[in-house]
């Protein structure tokens, strides 16, 4: 594993933190392909990095595992989860009909409090996206995807849906790897938000679908 690319990311923790901090810092480190899928997590390594003692580093590797986003195997350490192109399709499939409902459902549901918010969120990530931050746009694109669940008011939905998009967070990263597909993906939650704010829920869960389906148009070649 080679950080020296990541030097320009700011990795160190000046302070004795919470494990979830620590696991944010690693996830962040997936997430941007600094630690690849497939390749061994060095310990002393990012311990020296990141300037934390072994327990709450540890207890941020046994968060990310239940994410599904490391794997760790006894008295072998911890490695990044490589996803097969079968997985990552199998996933989506179904997380596409997800938020199909949750589209569906949430324009039923939400308050118009709710959905003010989510006009809010979606013109912060449009912030980021005109400066082309890719990493803040995509935490705050998790972020909407995951309140949209949220709103349908279906907290089955709602765990399935956090379950895999947490297994994804890297493959959705790389989505938006061109500007032409992170073009697309904007004028697609454009269409989301105007679908939410006219209670349409039929023309948002055909929204939210297509998205789906067209992340792995984005993705497939890359796996």
């Amino acid at each position: 594993m080679d950080l020296s690319s990541a030097s320009a990311m700011p990795l160190q923790i000046k302070k004795e933190s919470l494990h979830d901090q620590v696991a944010n810092r690693i996830r962040d480190l997936i997430i941007e392909g600094y630690l690849e899928p497939g390749s061994r997590i060095d310990e002393v390594q990012l311990l020296e990095q990141l300037g934390v003692s072994r327990t709450p580093f540890r207890e941020a590797l046994r968060t990310l595992a239940a994410e599904g986003l490391i794997v760790i195997q006894p008295s072998r350490g911890a490695t990044v989860r490589k996803l097969s192109s079968q997985d990552v399709f199998s996933m989506l499939e179904v997380l596409g009909h997800l938020e199909k409902l949750a589209g569906q459902t949430a324009c039923e549901r939400a308050s118009d409090a709710d959905i003010a918010g989510m006009r809010a969120l979606h013109e912060e990530m449009l912030g980021y996206y005109r400066k082309r931050d890719r990493l803040p746009y995509y935490k705050l694109n998790q972020e909407f995807h995951s309140r949209l669940a949220a709103l349908s008011g279906n907290e089955t939905l709602q765990e399935i849906q956090q379950n895999i998009q947490g297994r994804l967070k890297r493959i959705r990263f790389v989505g938006n790897g061109t500007e032409d597909y992170w073009a697309e993906a904007v004028a697609e939650h454009e269409e989301m938000i105007a679908a939410l704010e006219a209670r349409d829920g039929d023309r948002l869960g055909e929204v939210m679908s297509r998205h789906l389906t067209n992340t792995w148009d984005r993705v497939k070649d890359s796996l």
